[in-house]
């Protein structure tokens, strides 16, 4: 049989596409920053050549736009795509939690709690770097549950193009408030395998969010246009 292993470590430009990657869904990058090649070889101590590469990775995930006569820009989401994306994300976060109910195992549960209580101290605490990152070790519990290889690549995709729509939810405290008692009634839900009540109150939570991230981006917009 043909050996397919690789033995190689991950190249160069991986790692820096990972590390800019982060930077964005950490807002360490905000929407429309000028990417400077210059400065960005220098802070990440990388070569030309390793940043080009990891920026054209970056920009057919949608994470950057190259602008005509500006160069690369951190992509700011319009409404409409932002809509998009949180259709996207209702219908695909509303399927892993239902098959979660479905499928998942009595360590998956106990795991599911476990992160639960994590996120809700990182919503007390009101970091929204932190909040992301244990939210999506939480939805990493969910996804391994709901045992679909298939739902996790496309969740995980557009979840990587929610990013920035994540951080304008969670900096807000009436939204955080908000968010926390959705949660509470969806784990309530997922650890008793109520998978029809999962499925409901995972498409109001991403609705939910939706409209709050949908408002501030018009906001935005307007005071740009002003």
């Amino acid at each position: 049989m043909y050996d397919l292993r690789v033995h190689a470590p991950p190249r160069l430009y991986t790692q820096v596409a990972d590390t800019l990657r982060t930077a964005i869904v950490a807002g360490e990058l905000t929407p429309g920053e000028r990417l400077v090649e210059r400065t960005l070889c220098e802070r990440m101590g990388v070569s030309r050549t390793s940043l080009r590469e990891a920026m054209r990775e970056l920009e057919h995930e949608g994470l950057v736009t190259n602008l005509p006569n500006r160069g690369l820009i951190v992509s700011v989401v319009d409404p409409k795509v932002a809509k998009d994306i949180f259709d996207v994300r209702e219908s695909l976060e509303a399927l892993v939690c239902r098959l979660f109910c479905e499928n998942a195992t009595e360590d998956d549960i106990e795991r599911c709690k476990s992160v639960y209580d994590e996120l809700m101290e990182a919503y007390r605490q009101g970091i929204p770097r932190e909040m992301i990152a244990v939210k999506t070790r939480f939805y990493d519990v969910l996804i391994a549950g709901a045992n679909n290889a298939e739902a996790e690549r496309m969740l995980r995709s557009i979840h990587m193009r929610a990013s920035q729509l994540r951080m304008i939810s969670l900096s807000d405290s009436e939204r955080r408030k908000a968010s926390r008692k959705e949660l509470v009634a969806l784990l309530d839900s997922l650890v008793n395998r109520r998978a029809q009540d999962a499925e409901r109150l995972a498409k109001w939570h991403v609705r939910q969010a939706a409209q709050f991230a949908l408002r501030m981006i018009e906001q935005l917009e307007n005071q740009s246009a002003s």
